[in-house]
């Protein structure tokens, strides 16, 4: 981890929860990224505050608009991304963006279940298009002379769960129901492995992470149930795992802890 160096990263959702812990730790690092983008939704309103004032304290972040279902606003942040990084690739995208409403096979509305694949199925997959980021990932892997895959030469990390583990679900579905999210991120998974057989001739790295059950305003959803991770436990394993990442993890579903869950 101490060798591990990435220029550029981008984040989603980075206004709260991991995707702001996320930023926070890339600051922390001994050799924090040259560039580091922040999207949110809403970098005015009042939730993006605590990271307009990191950005005002440190000049590698740059805070772009990005509303995970708007394709407009996807590919205006990809043409400022674009300029900031004045010809050189993004290194590492992190689809951070993504909702979990309370939702059972009872009340789960073809509305409800549409409206959360959206966010958490078309939202990542769009930034990685042609008319958006993927042009800079790819410029990224041609120029780095790395060896194998990595995430500090090109990577895609999508932030799945393992509530989105078939093989996974009945030790969790009893007191963690969500199923539109459980459905949302299942279809995320495929689309990591998808994104893996796709790329893998440019060279990009596509793995999908499970943060642990969080203490954030995703994680605290269940009144009865307790999250058991704080972000700061969360995010610290995911950037050791996102340091360690290689080919041998290229369309795998790993936890922040390292491990390797079934899909």
């Amino acid at each position: 981890m101490a060798g591990f160096h990435v220029r550029s990263v981008l984040v989603t959702g980075s206004n709260r929860g991991i995707g702001l812990e996320l930023i926070k730790h890339f600051i922390g690092k001994p050799n924090p990224p040259e560039v580091i983008f922040a999207t949110c939704r809403d970098p005015e309103g009042a939730r993006a505050q605590e990271l307009k004032k990191l950005a005002s304290k440190h000049p590698n972040v740059m805070i772009l608009q990005l509303e995970a279902t708007d394709s407009a606003s996807i590919k205006s942040a990809a043409k400022k991304a674009e300029a900031r990084l004045g010809g050189t690739g993004l290194n590492l995208l992190i689809n951070n963006a993504g909702v979990m409403p309370p939702s059972t096979l009872e009340s789960a509305t073809p509305e409800d279940m549409l409206s959360v694949y959206n966010t958490n199925v078309v939202g990542p997959s769009d930034p990685v298009s042609p008319q958006a980021f993927l042009p800079l990932l790819k410029k990224a892997a041609q120029g780095s002379n790395q060896k194998g895959m990595s995430c500090s030469k090109a990577a895609i990390v999508n932030i799945s769960t393992v509530l989105g583990s078939i093989e996974k679900t009945p030790e969790t579905f009893s007191f963690v129901p969500v199923v539109s999210y459980r459905c949302s991120k299942a279809a995320l998974n495929m689309l990591t492995k998808c994104q893996s057989m796709g790329y893998k001739q440019d060279g990009l790295l596509c793995t999908a992470l499970h943060p642990g059950w969080v203490k954030t305003e995703l994680g605290n959803f269940q009144p009865n149930v307790q999250a058991d991770l704080t972000v700061d436990e969360s995010v610290s394993g995911l950037m050791k795992v996102i340091c360690d990442l290689s080919e041998k993890h290229h369309g795998v579903l790993m936890s922040w802890e390292g491990n390797t869950l079934p899909w």
